[in-house]
């Protein structure tokens, strides 16, 4: 069976690979296809693509957006965007900035708390096109020994709620959603079981984002059981999506997730990609 993995990220966002070490790490892990998903960017899409080529493994353009849903961060993933249309770009120009000042925010917030974090300690080893991401203050703080683990920088100063976290600009679900669509893509929510909503308040959101247009939604995913899987197919099929799968691979910033497998026992089919293509084939009509 042809193996995919339609959510990872690169050292453009928060992962720790580069985008052409991710099509050969990918390839040398037996996949067939990878959808590179990085967080409000494109920058590394051309390179993991011409990457892919050379050794052999398809990569599917896309992207991954955070939107505002009462008052909660929900993630849409966009898949065979055009990374090059000029309205997404524009779109990503607006995103890349709220970060940078957010980032500012951030800075000035665990400086008063008696830190010394730096731009400069954010882009270590990092490629002139990353966008930062509180992964990289937590690396920065791991690095400059203020905390134990990454995750400790989280749980004490960088979460939500926590003393150095800013909220950063997110756009409404319509607004992912159609930006996508203009790109040319498909819009598929991503992970629906990590944003704590109940089953009936998960249906009031399913029949929301139908309404405005979302294709698809991520069935198959490395924390989600076996039980877990069931229900959101059945969704799928209430909702009329389409069901796609993904590890959500950041390399390092994420220890004993692998690309593929998650946890050990994902599986994401390459037959997912055929009701997506068939979906795109029917839109573009």
């Amino acid at each position: 069976m042809k193996l995919i993995d339609l959510h990872v990220h690169s050292n453009i966002s928060d992962g720790t690979f580069s985008p052409s070490e991710l099509a050969v790490y990918a390839k040398n892990k037996g996949l067939s296809a990878i959808a590179l998903t990085d967080h409000d960017t494109v920058g590394g899409i051309e390179d993991c693509i011409q990457k892919g080529l050379e050794v052999g493994l398809e990569v599917i353009a896309g992207i991954e957006f955070s939107a505002e849903y009462l008052s909660k961060e929900v993630h849409i993933l966009g898949y065979y965007i055009d990374y090059e249309n000029q309205k997404l770009i524009d779109k990503l120009k607006y995103l890349v900035e709220s970060r940078r000042q957010r980032n500012l925010k951030m800075l000035s917030n665990l400086n008063n708390l008696g830190f010394t974090i730096t731009e400069e300690d954010l882009a270590a080893d990092s490629s002139p096109d990353t966008i930062y991401t509180r992964a990289h203050f937590a690396t920065a703080l791991y690095r400059k020994g203020y905390v134990a683990t990454r995750q400790e920088a989280f749980e004490k100063y960088i979460g939500h709620g926590h003393p150095g976290y800013v909220k950063r600009v997110r756009f409404a679900p319509k607004e992912c959603i159609d930006t996508i669509h203009e790109a040319g893509g498909l819009a598929v929510l991503a992970h629906p079981n990590l944003y704590g909503f109940s089953s009936s308040e998960k249906e009031v959101m399913l029949n929301e984002l139908t309404a405005l247009g979302l294709d698809g939604m991520e069935t198959l995913y490395s924390t989600h059981s076996k039980e877990e899987v069931v229900d959101l197919l059945k969704l799928c099929l209430k909702y009329k999506l389409f069901p796609t799968g993904g590890s959500d691979f950041h390399g390092d910033y994420k220890p004993g997730l692998d690309i593929g497998i998650g946890y050990g026992n994902l599986q994401v089919p390459y037959e997912l990609t055929t009701a997506m293509q068939k979906k795109l084939n029917t839109s573009s009509l």
